[in-house]
């Protein structure tokens, strides 16, 4: 039985840190939930971070353990350093939004102790993302521990908060804001494609690089457009309420949130880009 069990996998920096995550996410999650349901995305949002990063911190420490990570058909440390950038990621964002957003009762003892609670999940990720962009060179295993790789995780993350400030059936009669919810997800699509791609070891097999550029290319005129017309005709006869009452400014909010958003994922089309535009230069070179 001992020889089917790894206990390094708790033993380690890395599985003392993913067992951390798991706590202080499942206690995050436990005590939002002991206070009751809401509506609003924004809680969907965090519910959802919390919930994801405890239960797939988990499969990977239960797979692991059992030494079954071995066998699965991926790049499994190219796989755990993905999530564990992305997991930092969206914990960061839990953690400012449940805070600003959800309540604003400095009495309420089990909002308050959530709020601590994400705040501390986010540091486990953080470090483990750390200690697998520090391992040797020799030991770094695909595209998604590179610079390229990161910022793909990162357009994935940043198209995941645009998709939770976005209010489809309101944005659905103009046509120009039609065509930036289809930028939205046609990149999102793209990008996690090329992350499965990576982590499933399918590259190889494929010209990844000139793959990678080409959407690259594509994503940045898309977002370049968004970026564009999603202020233009998204404030359009919808100016910020005044008096702003909770429930109006949120929605205002989110306009704003989302213009932000794809500014922001539009900067990091540009640096991914440039790098991808770099790679496909110089393997054409040798």
């Amino acid at each position: 039985m001992v020889e089917w069990v790894d206990l390094r996998a708790v033993t380690r920096p890395e599985g003392v840190l993913r067992v951390l995550g798991v706590a202080l996410s499942c206690v995050s999650f436990s005590l939002v939930a002991s206070v009751g349901w809401s509506s609003s995305p924004y809680w969907a949002w965090c519910m959802f971070s919390w919930c994801l990063c405890c239960l797939l911190t988990l499969l990977i420490l239960l797979l692991e353990l059992s030494r079954l990570s071995q066998r699965l058909p991926i790049s499994w440390d190219d796989f755990t350093s993905a999530f564990a950038t992305l997991a930092a990621l969206m914990l960061l964002a839990a953690s400012v939004i449940y805070p600003s957003v959800m309540f604003s009762c400095p009495a309420c003892a089990r909002q308050v102790a959530a709020s601590v609670t994400s705040w501390l999940s986010v540091a486990p990720y953080v470090a483990e993302a750390v200690l697998a962009c520090r391992r040797p060179v020799g030991q770094h295993s695909g595209f998604l521990s590179t610079a390229p790789g990161l910022l793909k995780i990162l357009e994935t993350f940043v198209a995941c908060v645009i998709f939770t400030a976005l209010d489809v059936g309101r944005h659905a009669a103009h046509a120009a804001l039609r065509w930036c919810v289809a930028a939205y997800a046609l990149c999102f699509i793209a990008a996690l494609l090329i992350i499965i791609l990576a982590v499933t070891r399918l590259s190889p097999r494929l010209p990844f690089d000139l793959l990678v550029c080409t959407c690259n290319l594509l994503a940045l005129c898309a977002y370049l457009s968004a970026a564009v017309l999603w202020p233009l005709y998204a404030f359009r006869n919808h100016p910020r309420p005044s008096p702003c009452s909770a429930n109006a400014c949120l929605a205002w909010d989110s306009l704003v949130v989302v213009s932000f958003m794809t500014a922001i994922n539009l900067l990091i089309y540009v640096l991914d880009s440039a790098y991808s535009i770099r790679l496909v230069v110089m393997s054409r070179r040798t």
